[in-house]
């Protein structure tokens, strides 16, 4: 199962996505609709991202295979945003969850998503994300199937 995963540093945001592969073809039209152009993409040394530098104001890259997390010369250049939202949820899978189907791998995403969107170390606290929690579920039906 391959996820895509996208941070933005200034608002803490996250957004995940299932996609079918991971090939240039498929990744950067998601990357493009959902990230400014204004903005500096940062990621590992993927060929996935190769043409990220004509689609946005700057691409950063870190060499993960050579042992690479932080760009040497200009820090601010790692991925170590993302490498811990999917340390997060890796341990909730295993720990939590412990087996997702595939067809269901969108919902934990959400909930994860949801659960990093509205953390503690941005300002939420336990009652923030249960009224967050409750405003989403405004206008849904519960519905059991016979």
């Amino acid at each position: 199962m391959k996820v895509l995963a996208l941070i933005d540093r200034d608002t803490g945001q996250a957004r995940t996505m299932v996609v079918d592969d991971v090939t240039a073809k498929t990744i950067m039209p998601i990357v493009k609709a959902n990230v400014a152009k204004e903005a500096l993409l940062m990621t590992d040394e993927s060929g996935v991202y190769n043409s990220a530098d004509k689609h946005f104001a700057g691409h950063g890259t870190t060499n993960h295979s050579a042992g690479q997390y932080v760009d040497y010369e200009i820090p601010e250049i790692h991925s170590n945003t993302v490498e811990g939202y999917f340390s997060i949820f890796k341990r909730g899978m295993k720990g939590i969850y412990q087996h997702c189907g595939e067809q269901h791998l969108h919902r934990y995403l959400a909930e994860f998503d949801f659960r990093y969107n509205n953390r503690e170390a941005r300002g939420s606290s336990d009652a923030d994300r249960a009224d967050a929690a409750l405003r989403g579920v405004v206008g849904k039906r519960l519905t059991y199937a016979a």
